[in-house]
């Protein structure tokens, strides 16, 4: 039912949350476990009433996504409660990177620092505290990897029970991480759209009553989780934008609440209002949104995956429309990398900066090697990319092993070439 949300339950469960908005045409709901307007289907997302927030407020705060507690949909005593406490993941200065591939100043956000290695923990910490403000019982998702793990280890420390929803053949790294939590790993026969529809089906089934999904009735607050990793940048840069930023694409959630993170900043006034680009990063085989763009349509077209970066291979991306909104707002571009480039790209990063990514790192390093090469970017601007995962979970993407083996003497180790 829509209302003008302002019960002072609502806003002391959610913070600075006062309600959910549809995107497409404004209508405004209770903060409730609902994720599309009953007026236009379109989504909603967390509408907030912000207010003092200071830089000396955020720095004085907990070394993780906490400190912007004042900007997130969540109680003011939410470090007390049990979570995984994500976040603070180092911005890494990739000046030898930057030198290989002629840029003046780039940096890396690599969350594979996270609990479960992956971004996903931040979306997750989101939803783990609407699941319990709802009182759900079990914590759910549909997933192509790192998210299932994510919530696997997220109900495993609150104390929900778990049952996640995967396609069937991922990697298995990402399926090992998701089931030795303790939870139920369901595979899917079929895609990550095929997964999320049957999730859709469940919500509105007994079967599902009191079940938390976070990307699903749980989205408009899991999707604010990824706006953190836009605070986090904006703080360790000193208090200030990238003049440009590279972001891989699968629902394309991150990249709009990166965007939105940044629009925040600059409405409570912790940075300066400046021009910054962004630029989206898909896998060929999976790049329904970079086709749009590159035709010039404002319609996705959706795709069937084929793909090692299984990550992001979601073929009907939900986000994908404000994606090509964001891009073209911000003067930047949706880019697209073939597989064989994503393994290069994911051995450049490992050889120059000693991160080791998984896939959707690949893209990401690969769109902007691609980016740099067709002049797209500008190479004496401040850039940032982002790492989403760890390469232990998609080792099977990448060749590497041992250089030689060898008896153990100087001998043997001077024939072989390695003196």
């Amino acid at each position: 039912m829509a209302i003008a949300a302002t019960e002072p339950t609502a806003v002391r469960a959610f913070g600075p949350g006062t309600a959910l908005s549809c995107r497409e045409c404004g209508e405004r709901y209770e903060l409730s476990p609902i994720f599309a307007c009953s007026f236009c289907f379109g989504p909603l997302e967390v509408a907030y009433d912000f207010g003092n927030v200071s830089r000396e407020e955020i720095e004085s705060g907990p070394k993780n996504i906490w400190r912007y507690r004042s900007l997130l949909p969540v109680p003011d005593n939410v470090a007390e409660l049990p979570n995984m406490n994500p976040g603070l993941t180092p911005l890494v200065r990739a000046d030898r990177l930057a030198a290989e591939l002629g840029l003046s100043s780039l940096h890396v956000k690599d969350d594979s620092g996270n609990p479960t290695h992956s971004f996903k923990d931040r979306v997750v910490a989101i939803a783990v505290e609407a699941a319990r403000t709802f009182g759900f019982t079990t914590l759910s998702c549909s997933s192509t990897g790192n998210l299932a793990g994510a919530v696997g280890a997220a109900a495993a420390r609150a104390g929900f029970e778990s049952c996640v929803f995967i396609p069937a053949g991922l990697e298995e790294g990402k399926v090992v991480m998701a089931a030795v939590y303790g939870g139920k790993v369901v595979a899917i026969d079929g895609n990550y759209d095929d997964v999320n529809r049957f999730c859709s089906e469940l919500i509105g089934d007994p079967a599902g009553e009191s079940w938390g999904f976070t990307n699903v009735n749980l989205r408009p607050y899991y999707a604010e989780g990824s706006k953190t990793l836009a605070y986090e940048i904006a703080e360790q840069l000193g208090w200030r934008l990238p003049d440009q930023i590279v972001i891989p694409i699968a629902s394309g959630s991150q990249l709009t609440k990166i965007d939105k993170g940044f629009q925040e900043l600059i409405k409570v006034g912790l940075v300066e209002d400046r021009p910054y680009k962004v630029f989206g990063a898909q896998a060929t085989g999976c790049s329904p949104v970079a086709q749009a763009w590159e035709s010039g349509h404002d319609v996705i077209q959706p795709v069937k995956p084929d793909t090692i970066a299984k990550s992001l291979a979601i073929g009907n991306p939900a986000d994908g429309p404000y994606v090509l909104d964001i891009a073209q707002r911000t003067g930047g571009s949706i880019e697209h990398v073939g597989d064989d480039e994503i393994v290069d790209a994911i051995k450049l990063l490992a050889r120059t900066e000693g991160i080791f990514a998984e896939t959707a790192g690949g893209v990401t390093t690969g769109v902007l090697r691609k980016l740099v090469r067709e002049g797209k970017l500008d190479t004496e601007a401040e850039t940032v990319i982002v790492n989403t995962g760890d390469g232990l979970k998609t080792l099977n993407a990448v060749d590497a092993g041992v250089t030689a083996t060898i008896k153990p003497s100087l001998k043997a180790f001077t024939e072989a070439g390695l003196a």
